[in-house]
């Protein structure tokens, strides 16, 4: 009998290229041709946006780039895009996941697709951005599929099939692709990607097709309506059956890739189980890791495997119950944890699969590891493993629910004292205010050499980057604040260099909460302070300043609690240290950025000039809001700096104060450190950032330019930094002549302002 040889299946060609698991997402991004990304920075997902603008500034792609501000605002983006039929993208992490988290079962409730990449990462409090599933595992609830990438070339090979699953007509939902933060999302390796993707990419995913959009008035429709009593739970049973046919949709075009790439992704992957008595059940990169432990004991002669779900939403029941049908121990692996639930949510849907399962004789611990990124070793997954081997063999679970890997410290350990709290006495007595019949304040006791006998209330041996201006510019305000001082920071830099645990730079009570709910946190720390005076619980005459640190481009994100704690006029003073961008996560745009400055997210190049958009001016934001000061200071001018300081501390009793501090950062700046003082000047004289006051809505300029012959115009100010050089080029120039235009609207609008006190 002669044999036909099998034709070899022709595939379209690919490149090895070297990528990590943030770049290729971009490049998955790139060569689905998104129409939208709506994005918003944060770690560890913060480069699939700044690598598809650097893009984007070359010109290699046509998706649009559009900034939110937050990501919460983020989502909404995303949403209103699929309603108006394209295809979208966006990426986020952690608590950026969960601020926009009432959007994800919008999105699915509606059924729009679109694709979502979140890089794991820890959920604060407190504040941690290594990796784990923290983030991922409270989204499995929300309607979305959620696929699992192990690697960096799973990134890639499910970012392309992911608009495929969603758009499918019996899907249509809206899909994530989780991969590891910093173990996949950093980590370089060779990736095989399309040579063509125009051409095999989008043969692959072919048009999109929407149901319905909302920018067909010929055909106008109703998105998300009010559901009457009896209804939604009709559209609920229409998303659970969705979601389950989205198990069939999936095995078929994974199917359909493994033909087109020769990579095959099942729905669970299985290593060494075809007759494993023990098992460990590890998500993502971590099983890479146990793959070895497994190989370790097989040589041992211990029957043990390993399990590794590509798909958790649907969670794949069948296949999961088939793997186990020979396991009597089983290890299941969560890197995050249901707290009170005595397991993580892999062990709780583990358990549940097994369930009603007849003749079942698995037994399953749950050991939580990995939090915070706590790194896993082979040896770990060998004493899992182990652990599992001991179940099958007693068929008992001891423990069945534990941390792994944890240090409790020496019981009653009490860390020494780095330095003792300042005193009122210390902290008190230099600096006075006198008040004329007229109601005019003026600062008195502004003696600079006694200033500095003042304790600073921000120690040094923090770990900011040399030439940062946060500092400068924090301690030279809190020279002017008499008495006690809480402070909370937004997250950003000042907060990330100052409260390495278990170590802190603040001399002071120090609070922490994330950007977008600072100001509302500290509102509440003054509320009660002054409820419990009224109650007799404090002393009567303790006084308290309150004041809230942000920068970073928190104003974005934040700006909303914090005008909400300006309309309460809550008696408290708020300080924005303004550094041009979210230089915490990587020097990204953020809307505090002039125009035609380059960030991470705003690059320049031949198809790009920077940032499309003029810079928020937060201080008249904030004048608007009808608050008795707000001010603006910069470093090169410490004594205005200082009586406004101390103004600042008498009008917050009768509330809201707001200052904003330019802030150079030398890093993101592109500038030296040392000329720090010349380049804040330069921004002072060219009216850029004018130093002013409004008292009780009376405007004042402190320091005009003009009349002292020094006013300059902006490109004395920006050829001095890195970020802003390349608008000195003939093709920015109508860039440059913007900018310049809109600082001179803004500061004759200010003159005028302060010309006349009813503007």
């Amino acid at each position: 009998m002669v044999q036909t040889a099998k034709k070899a299946v022709a595939r379209p060609a690919q490149e090895v290229v070297v990528h990590s698991g943030n770049e290729i997402a971009a490049v998955a991004a790139k060569h689905v041709n998104y129409h939208i990304m709506g994005y918003y920075p944060i770690t560890p997902s913060t480069e699939i946006a700044e690598t598809l603008d650097a893009m984007k500034a070359e010109g290699e792609h046509d998706i649009r780039m559009i900034p939110g501000d937050g990501e919460h605002g983020a989502a909404g983006i995303c949403y209103g895009a699929t309603t108006a039929g394209g295809r979208v993208f966006n990426a986020t992490s952690a608590n950026g996941l969960l601020f926009g988290f009432e959007q994800l079962p919008v999105q699915s409730g509606t059924r729009f697709p679109m694709v979502f990449n979140i890089v794991t990462r820890s959920v604060s409090g407190p504040l941690d951005i290594r990796g784990d599933h923290s983030d991922i595992m409270l989204a499995m609830n929300t309607g979305w599929i959620i696929l699992m990438a192990s690697d960096v070339q799973a990134v890639y090979d499910m970012n392309i099939m992911a608009p495929k699953i969603g758009e499918d007509m019996a899907v249509r939902l809206p899909v994530m692709v989780a991969y590891d933060g910093f173990f996949t999302s950093h980590q370089k390796r060779r990736v095989e990607i399309f040579s063509d993707p125009l051409a095999v990419v989008r043969e692959f995913l072919g048009p999109f097709v929407p149901t319905v959009t909302s920018v067909d008035p010929r055909k106008p429709v109703t998105i998300g309506p009010y559901m009457n009593d009896p209804d939604l739970i009709n559209n609920k049973k229409q998303q659970a059956d969705a979601i389950v046919r989205a198990d069939a949709v999936i095995k078929k075009i994974f199917a359909e890739y493994a033909k087109l790439s020769g990579r095959e992704y099942p729905v669970v992957e299985l290593y060494r189980m075809e007759d494993a008595e023990a098992a460990l059940f590890i998500l993502n990169s971590a099983a890479e890791t146990a793959k070895e432990a497994v190989d370790a004991l097989r040589k041992q002669g211990k029957k043990v495997g390993l399990i590794r779900p590509n798909v958790i939403r649907p969670f794949p029941l069948a296949e999961i119950r088939e793997a186990l049908g020979k396991v009597k121990g089983l290890v299941v692996a969560d890197r995050q944890d249901n707290y009170g639930a005595y397991g993580g949510a892999m062990t709780l849907e583990v358990k549940a699969a097994l369930q009603g399962l007849k003749g079942n004789s698995t037994q399953v611990a749950c050991r939580i590891y990995g939090i915070g990124g706590k790194e896993f070793f082979v040896e770990d997954a060998v004493a899992m493993l182990k652990e599992a081997l001991e179940i099958a063999k007693t068929g008992e679970v001891k423990v069945p629910y534990d941390y792994f890997g944890v240090n409790p410290g020496e019981k009653g350990f009490e860390p020494p004292k780095a330095f003792d709290p300042i005193t009122r006495e210390q902290a008190s007595g230099l600096i006075r205010i006198e008040t004329s019949p007229e109601g005019k304040m003026d600062v008195k006791g502004l003696n600079m050499r006694a200033l500095t006998e003042r304790p600073k209330r921000v120690s040094s041996g923090h770990g900011a980057c040399p030439g940062c201006g946060i500092f400068v510019n924090l301690n030279t305000f809190l020279k002017g604040i008499e008495g006690f001082v809480t402070v909370l920071f937004h997250t950003g830099c000042g907060m990330v260099v100052t409260t390495g645990y278990p170590y802190t730079s603040h001399k002071i009570t120090y609070i922490h909460n994330l950007f977008q709910n600072g100001a509302a946190t500290l509102s509440g720390v003054v509320e009660m302070f002054e409820e419990r005076k009224k109650r007799g619980e404090i002393p009567k005459d303790e006084k308290i300043t309150f004041l809230m640190v942000t920068g970073d481009g928190g104003h974005d994100i934040g700006i909303g609690p914090s005008l909400g704690a300006a309309a309460r006029n809550s008696r408290m003073i708020i300080i924005e240290y303004d550094n041009q961008g979210y230089q915490n996560t990587g020097s990204q745009l953020s809307f505090t950025v002039p125009i035609g400055q380059s960030t991470s997210t705003s690059n320049y190049g031949p198809a790009q000039k920077g940032k499309a958009t003029h810079h928020k001016d937060t201080a008249q934001i904030f004048n608007a809001a009808h608050i008795p000061y707000v001010f603006t200071a910069a470093e090169s001018h410490p004594r205005d700096m200082i009586r406004k300081a101390a103004k600042a501390q008498k009008l917050a009793e009768e509330g809201l104060v707001f200052g904003k501090l330019i802030s150079m950062c030398p890093l993101a700046w592109r500038t030296e450190e040392r000329i720090s003082v010349p380049i804040i000047q330069a921004s002072v004289d060219s009216c850029f950032f004018p130093l002013y006051e409004v008292e009780h809505g009376i405007t004042t300029i402190n320091y005009d330019p003009e009349e002292k012959g020094k006013k300059v115009p902006v490109t004395e100010w920006i050829k001095q930094m890195g970020k802003t050089k390349h608008l000195l080029k003939p093709d920015c120039k109508d860039v440059l002549d913007s900018f310049q235009a809109e600082v001179d609207r803004r500061w004759l609008r200010l003159k005028e302002m302060h010309k006349n006190p009813l503007l």
